[in-house]
């Protein structure tokens, strides 16, 4: 009888301990059920005591989602790379200025939120009529855009490596453009036959594009940026007689639907 006793206290305290063993839960979903044993700076080491008590395994931090002791603490792990605690102490809002933009007749300012490392969304608006009239249109109007930004990773990875800044790098924009404005018509139509410079009726026009936007942004100090683009895409405006220049963009017209735009923006970052 005291052997039976015996037997069940046995077998009780090995599911004690069966289950009071940690767990690795890793990113991809599955469950290591070991001990912990030590948690370096780049990897944790464990064992599993139904395989050996003498060999030690390792697993990469990065593939580790979060650690259960057997105490019920949990230690919750970020990634070198791609963590949102990495760079916690970063700027992550941005607000810019198109440098260029007004001695092409217009005042563009966009702003940029990070939505996670390597990704962002960027918004602009551009006030059409705000800066030199090249065309002598006296154009008013606006236009909008709105896009979203892949900031290539790199090519390898190493253990330890990180973004130097989470919107610094090379990136690839997917942008919607929309512009809106008013002009008068003479300056499109006075080199054409019958029309002179009094002309001057007052024109309307719309205009849209799908552009794939290819950049490069600079940080420096955490403080201030420069970010320099160029994108080709595809569009149509309302008048399609003449006017090829829509100030957010230029082509999408009679001659061809092919759109281009570029430009230097300088910004401000923001907690």
């Amino acid at each position: 009888m005291n052997y039976l006793k015996y037997l069940f206290v046995i077998i009780l305290f090995s599911s004690f301990q069966l289950s009071a063993q940690d767990q690795i839960i890793k990113t991809d979903g599955d469950t290591i059920v070991c001990k912990v044993k030590e948690v370096s700076t780049d990897e944790v080491k464990y064992i599993l005591p139904e395989t050996s008590l003498d060999i030690v395994f390792g697993i990469d931090k990065n593939h580790i989602h979060k650690i259960i002791l057997e105490n019920g603490k949990e230690l919750i792990f970020s990634h070198s790379l791609y963590g949102a605690k990495t760079y916690e102490n970063q700027k992550k809002h941005a607000i810019k200025f198109n440098f260029l933009a007004p001695l092409m007749g217009n005042t563009t300012f966009s702003y940029e939120r990070l939505i996670r490392p390597s990704r962002s969304w960027e918004v602009s608006l551009g006030i059409i009529g705000l800066g030199d009239d090249i065309n002598d249109e006296d154009p008013r109007g606006a236009f909008a855009k709105f896009g979203m930004k892949f900031i290539k990773s790199p090519d390898f990875y190493l253990k330890g490596m990180r973004y130097a800044h989470v919107l610094k790098g090379t990136y690839v924009k997917p942008e919607i453009a929309f512009s809106a404005y008013s002009y008068d018509r003479w300056g499109c139509y006075d080199y054409m036959p019958g029309y002179s410079s009094s002309d001057t009726d007052r024109e309307t026009n719309w205009a849209v594009a799908l552009n794939i936007v290819v950049g490069k942004q600079y940080v420096f100090n955490d403080i201030f940026l420069l970010d320099m683009y160029f994108g080709l895409g595809y569009g149509f405006s309302g008048n399609k007689d003449c006017e090829a220049y829509h100030y957010g963009f230029s082509g999408g017209n009679e001659d061809t639907a092919l759109t281009v735009t570029g430009g230097l923006k300088i910004g401000i970052l923001l907690k």
